[in-house]
Parts: structure tokens; C-alpha cells; sequence
């Protein structure tokens, strides 16, 4: 059983709404119908019920047991207007701008999450991340006791020795550019978390810099060993260690002679980049180069489940993170 296959049979156990509000692309409309096909998931569709429906049927997308909503002629719309409105209005919000907000697909989907009708709600494919975590955090909040939302991707990379038998969490690989000393220990603990939440799996985390053990030294070393304090502060009975390389972190052969006696041993499953750019960076190459399974960014510190997608994703990702998702929702 590959590790996604496993994912949708945790889902099984306890079945969600997903609600996926980019009901107009085709990529979206066949992971769905992935879902439904597997039954993993409950879908909703939020949209105009016959462009919805032309377009499953022009691309012979079997979509007949989805519930589709359209914001528009919804029984809910005033509802979740109003309750939007109280929300908002102490940054400035008015009913009337309330009233036209909730009308897009995305703001109406959190709606439906954050009134308890649906679970989970996933975006991005033609939404760029701002555009889905904006509504998220206007609407869901944050979790209790996060102090930051961030995002990961979960990696699956084929025949790889390194890892959770390749499986790996990279964090933050989605959102938080450069995070400081503080933020990036709370990537860490929040990485862990979901490693755990996903694989069942003990997480091993790698608090990785170009450096291992003073190796160098400059400002963005310096950042890495300070977050790693203060991640063991944290969790003392975290597996983290750091700074290190990324081979240091994942190799137990190269481990061995750049960081003896570092409790990772070169097996970390959960990688914490310094910032933005190499996370991404990260991401991609071992996406490409190494044919993995790229899911995400998934997000973490939202008070329901809500994940974006990568907008170069296909239909195998957006039912794979379907099930994620699903999966995140049965312990909100």
C-alpha cells in the first residue's frame, strides 16, 4: 500500500465534508470524482450547478453524488453574510461588503466550514496561496495555543532509503518567508505535530542551515542555532537537533562523521528550512529530480482544516490532499 493509499483508508475510518470552491477547473473536478469514486470523502462543490455539470459531463467527469452550492441562490447565503459581517465588522466591515464577499466561492466555502456545514476546504489550484489562507484566517482563526500558521509539504519520494522509508515533511516550503528565530521553533513544533497526525510515525526533526555544528559561521547560522535552542526548550522530548546540513540531517553515514552523537543519527523525517526561499527551492527540486509526490502547501495553526494547493498541481494531487485533509479534520 503506498503511503497516500494509506492516508485515504484513515479517512475512510471516519468520513468528512471536503468543500472545494474552484468547482470551474477540470483538474479540481476529476480529483473529486476521485474521491467519490474511493470513498474517502464527502464532496461539495461550490458554484453554478449547470456550468458545474457541463463541464464534468463535456470532460465525461462523474461527479452525480457531489453536492454542489451555489453562493448565490443558497438557503444559507444571508446566514453566513451576517454572521461574516459580526465577524469583520470591528476591522471595518459592513453588511453590504459582507454581502459581496461571501459571494466568492472561497470566502463562501470558509463560511460553510466555520458554521459546521462541511469539515475541511481545500483551494489553490487557481488561487494563489494569499487568496486561500486570507479567508482562512479572516474567517477560521487561528488554532488554539498557534502562535504562527505555516505550511508544509508533505514529500513522498519512490525507492528512497532516507526518511520515513521516504516519507518527509518539508516545512515551511509555502508562507513564511523569513522567519525569525522564534517563528522558525514554532515551524518545528507545528511540522512535528503533523508528521505525527499524518504517519503515526515519530517525528525526527532536522533544523537544517548550510553549516553543521559551527561549521560556519554567519547571521543565518546563527538564526538556525537559536531556533534549535529554543525548539529544545520547547520539546524537550522532541528528536530534533540542528544546525545542520541536509546531509548531516538525513544521511547516517555522512551524520556519523559531520555530527556524532547527534540524536537524529542521520534519520530526520522532518526537515525546518531556514526561510522561504529554500524550502521552496527544496521542495521543487526533490518534486522534479526526484519524481516524488509533492502534496501541499498544507497548512498548520488553522483552527479547521484547510489546505492550498500548488497551481502546477494535477487531479492526483487535489484527491491526495483531499484525503489529507479529511484526515486533519477528524481531530479538529
Amino acid at each position: 500500500m503506498s503511503f497516500i493509499d494509506s492516508i485515504k483508508e484513515k479517512a475512510k475510518k471516519e468520513i468528512k465534508s471536503i468543500v472545494l470552491p474552484e468547482s470551474n477547473d477540470i483538474r479540481v473536478l476529476k480529483g473529486a470524482e476521485k474521491a467519490i469514486k474511493e470513498n474517502y470523502a464527502n464532496i461539495v462543490l461550490v458554484g453554478d450547478e449547470n456550468e458545474i455539470q457541463k463541464l464534468a459531463k463535456d470532460n465525461d467527469i462523474d461527479i452525480s453524488k457531489a453536492k454542489i452550492v451555489n453562493p448565490r441562490t443558497s438557503e444559507k447565503y444571508e446566514e453566513y453574510a451576517n454572521l461574516f459581517y459580526e465577524l469583520r465588522k470591528n476591522k471595518g466591515m459592513t453588511l453590504e461588503k459582507a454581502k459581496e464577499t461571501v459571494l466568492n466561492e472561497v470566502y463562501f466555502g470558509m463560511m460553510m466550514v466555520k458554521s459546521g456545514d462541511a469539515d475541511g476546504l481545500v483551494s489553490g489550484a487557481c488561487h494563489s496561496t494569499a487568496d486561500t489562507l486570507r479567508p482562512a484566517l479572516q474567517i477560521l482563526k487561528t488554532a488554539p495555543n498557534t502562535k504562527l500558521v505555516s505550511a508544509f509539504f508533505l514529500m513522498v519520494v519512490p525507492n528512497c532509503k532516507y526518511g520515513e522509508d521516504g516519507v518527509f515533511i518539508f516545512g515551511d516550503s509555502g508562507l513564511n518567508e523569513n522567519p525569525d528565530p522564534e517563528q522558525l521553533s514554532e515551524i518545528a513544533i507545528s511540522s512535528s505535530k503533523s508528521f505525527k497526525q499524518l504517519t503515526g510515525k515519530e517525528p525526527k526533526v532536522a533544523m537544517l542551515s548550510y553549516s553543521t555544528y559551527g561549521s560556519a559561521k554567519s547571521e543565518l547560522t546563527e538564526k538556525v542555532i537559536e531556533a534549535t535552542k529554543l525548539l529544545k526548550q520547547k520539546e524537550p522530548n522532541l528528536i530534533c537537533d540542528g544546525e545542520l546540513q541536509l546531509d548531516a540531517a538525513i544521511v547516517p553515514e555522512v551524520a556519523s562523521s559531520k555530527a556524532p552523537g547527534s540524536p537524529l543519527k542521520g534519520e530526520a523525517n522532518v526537515l525546518i528550512f531556514p526561510d522561504l526561499n529554500a524550502g521552496n527551492i527544496g521542495y521543487k527540486l526533490v518534486q522534479r529530480l526526484g519524481k516524488a509526490e509533492a502534496y501541499g502547501p498544507l497548512c498548520q495553526g488553522i483552527a479547521r482544516a484547510v489546505n492550498d494547493l500548488s497551481r502546477g498541481c494535477n487531479s492526483d494531487d487535489v484527491a491526495g490532499v483531499i484525503a489529507i485533509t479529511a484526515v486533519q479534520a477528524q481531530d479538529i
